[in-house]
């Protein structure tokens, strides 16, 4: 939504406008003082707070001096800033007019009274100024001077150069084509350009006169443009991008942070970062807004992760709701101490599940347990190689068939499910159990190769997820796996569907911690069922029972002989699943998170279902200072409910809260417009239009079709985000800025450079 500005006969408004525009300080002192100077009667009975939630004033009101850029992309105040340049008299020439901005009169004493302190402050502030203008002079006459000049015809030439440099690194990241050439060793002595080398002299032969002329007396066996440059450049390129999606987010006022899960970027890791937040139309986004560096000190990451996010980034995390990390089992326990440090700091900043991942792969990724980490390895590698190939597919049903025959309407399901991403689903574990024996089946057919369908690599790789399959500790994993989660399969199904069935789930939560402590406490009677189940299915495979081999190795023969196979697993795997399981769901679902899913009872199809008798007010507290009226809630609540129960019988019930956002009367119900728009951007929320969940998509596909060597995490931004609108001339000018004063195109060799030319001949 746009900014207007609070000043009395000001009409701008930051769609309409380039000027930055600012939120009244939280500081009560400083906000009275803008108050006061604006002379907006209206304003005076407001918090310091609440206007600076709802009101700002543009850059037009603040004197030059107190005005700086943090950055080539921020615009802020000084600390001590006050807006002193105000139009109070332009209405007065047309006194029919109406004003919404009324101005307030005062009284002759209070006339005096602010000429008096005006003059003091002009005094105090001549003062000081006296002391600075003389060294000051000088240096604003040249800024001035430079401001005023035209360029010059070498300034001018500089521009277009930068500009086609620009173009060709945005090409490449949009392409996705890496910075570097040959990936294989190059002989001493040889020149073989790379990418951007080979794309620049491109445009030369195609006619780039600006490019031709700046390397026409440049040997072509050098580099035209330096590894420091193309980085400099790169990230001047990911900085503009950032820049253009997070000025949408801070527009939009609240947001939610989620990071996928860890990627190697050139034997870096990294966090993929996304920001959900409603856009200016009420449509719920999540966009990929870049990479942080992943650090293997928790306490290092949480400071890094805040820094990077507030100070680089520019995000007030005052006004993030949510805040979900879809980690595997290596890093969960890292990210739980970064979301319970931005809590310290941002209570409303609620822990959540993220909508993208369903609650039992989420548990089994988070348990701190080798063995379940192997075993999620190897269904993932499982399902990528049979992904690999139609063919592959094909051979699966083909076993299934053969060993359903009898029971044939379960063969269809299965099939059907291996066609799909199926190791995300919520019946995961299930599906493994049942598909073990076919994919074994499978494997060892491409194996054997007995017709030579398949080349050495395929048949190698088949045989090695073949003994991974067929090894025991997989087996009881998966088996054990499948019954402890049994017990979150509908719940986090619900948590997953539409927005009464996330209600619906945030009420049933008790009953499934219930369930899991009863198994907890008869552990030994329900660990003694898994086993079986275990057994009898390794014995199908024709595996043997037996104590995992790192296990046996880890005891150098010091192996006690009472210890079994059942009694190792139990202690080893099924309590510790169990007790996880337990208190995953405890601290993901705290009570600030249950209040707020119970806030979806504003929903009107939830409403219905409630027969209208809703006492959601209680939990709307959590959300209290976000309400622009929260002392009419009470009442308007009343109202809402009071228009659903009495609406007309051809009037449907929104569903969910994209529907509720969109009513033409919602505006009428102004804290229920504002608690559904936090609402909706809570990470467990799903995003109701595929099209505005593309980043998580896009990004997936960058990391398939690229290499760990070959990624970049700025191009990977523009990759990811090739649709957001760019400036070449805002890049070209931050970098003049930036860089050109200090090194002057250093990098880049000068045309008429004769003794380049005798070396390259």
């Amino acid at each position: 939504m746009p900014n207007f500005c609070a000043a009395p006969n000001c009409t701008r408004k930051s769609t309409q406008s380039d000027l930055a525009f600012f939120r009244f300080p939280r500081d009560p002192a400083r906000c009275k003082k803008w108050v006061e100077n604006c002379r907006r009667a209206d304003l005076e009975d407001k918090t310091a707070d609440q206007l600076n939630k709802h009101y700002r004033l543009c850059a037009q009101h603040f004197e030059t001096s107190m005005i700086c850029r943090s950055s080539p992309y921020r615009t802020v105040l000084r600390e001590n800033a006050v807006p002193t340049i105000f139009d109070l008299t332009s209405h007065l020439n047309n006194p029919h007019s109406r004003h919404r901005k009324r101005i307030k009169e005062l009284s002759e004493d209070e006339i005096n009274s602010m000429k008096q302190r005006k003059l003091d402050e002009i005094t105090e502030q001549e003062q000081a100024n006296l002391e600075t203008n003389e060294s000051n002079v000088q240096v604003l006459e040249e800024e001035r001077e430079k401001e005023i000049s035209p360029l010059t015809q070498e300034e001018k030439e500089n521009r277009e150069y930068l500009r086609s440099l620009f173009e060709i690194l945005i090409l490449m990241g949009k392409q996705n084509i890496p910075l570097n050439g040959h990936s294989i060793e190059v002989p001493e002595g040889v020149f073989t350009p790379d990418n951007f080398q080979a794309l620049l002299e491109y445009r030369i032969n195609a006619g780039d006169e600006v490019l031709r002329r700046r390397f026409e007396m440049t040997a072509v066996n050098l580099e035209y443009c330096s590894k420091a440059q193309q980085k400099q450049m790169l990230e001047i390129c990911e900085s503009c991008i950032r820049e253009e999606m997070l000025r949408e987010i801070r527009d939009s006022n609240f947001f939610s942070i989620v990071t996928d899960d860890v990627i190697d970027i050139a034997d870096v890791e990294h966090l993929p970062v996304f920001v959900r937040f409603l856009d200016e139309s009420n449509n719920l986004r999540e966009e990929f807004v870049g990479f942080l560096p992943y650090e293997s000190d928790a306490e290092i990451l949480a400071v890094k992760f805040h820094t990077i996010i507030t100070e680089k980034w520019g995000l007030n995390m005052e006004y993030c709701r949510g805040q979900a990390y879809v980690v595997s089992s290596g890093f969960a326990s890292k990210m739980k101490i970064v979301a319970s440090r931005l809590l310290e700091k941002y209570p409303q900043a609620t822990y959540t599940l993220c909508s993208s991942c369903a609650l039992n792969m989420w548990l089994a990724k988070s348990i701190p347990l080798a063995g379940v980490s192997v075993a999620l390895g190897i269904m993932e590698e499982v399902c990528l190689y049979f992904n690999r190939s139609p063919q592959f597919v094909a051979e699966l049903e083909n076993a299934i068939s053969l060993l359903f025959q009898s029971n044939e309407e379960k063969a269809k399901e299965l099939k059907e499910i291996c066609r799909t991403e199926w190791t995300s689903r919520h019946d995961t574990f299930e599906i493994m159990v049942d598909l073990v024996q076919a994919l074994v089946l499978c494997l060892d057919s491409i194996n054997n190769n007995a017709t030579f369908r398949w080349n050495s690599c395929v048949a190698s790789q088949a045989f090695i997820l073949s003994n991974g399959l067929t090894d025991f500790d997989f087996i009881v994993t998966i088996v054990v796996l499948k019954n402890a989660l049994s017990f979150t399969r509908a719940f986090g199904k619900n948590l997953q569907g539409l927005t009464s069935d996330v209600f619906i789930a945030a009420s049933s939560l008790t009953a499934v911690l219930h369930s899991l402590n009863e198994v907890m406490e008869n552990i030994e009677v329900y660990h003694e069922f898994w086993f079986e189940e275990a057994t009898n299915l390794a014995t199908k495979l024709d595996v043997q029972i037996k104590l995992p081999g790192r296990f046996l190795r880890s005891q150098h023969d010091n192996l006690e002989p009472e210890v079994v196979s059942e009694s190792y697993y139990k202690e080893a795997l099924s309590i510790p699943t169990v007790e996880h399981i337990i208190q995953e769901l405890k601290d993901i679902f705290s009570e600030q998170h249950l209040k707020a899913l119970k806030c979806l009872s504003l929903v009107p199809s939830v409403m219905g279902q409630l027969k209208f008798s809703t006492t959601e007010e209680h939990h709307t507290e959590i959300y209290k200072c976000d309400l622009p009226n929260p002392d009419i809630l009470s009442a308007e609540l009343h109202c809402w409910r009071i228009k659903w129960k009495h609406r007309g019988k051809d009037v449907d019930l929104p569903a969910t809260i994209y529907e509720a956002l969109h009513l033409p009367d919602i505006k009428f119900f102004p804290n229920v417009y504002v608690l559904l728009k936090v609402l909706c951007i809570l990470p467990i929320i799903k995003v109701e239009n595929e099209k505005y969940e593309t980043g998580r998509k896009r990004m997936k596909a960058y990391l398939k079709d690229t290499s760990s060597e070959e990624r970049s995490s700025n191009l990977a931004l523009l990759n990811i985000n090739y649709d957001i609108k760019h400036d070449l001339d805002l890049m070209v000018d931050t970098y003049i800025k930036l860089y050109t004063d200090k090194v002057e195109l250093q990098d880049v060799l000068p045309s008429g450079n004769s003794e380049v030319i005798e070396d390259a001949s």
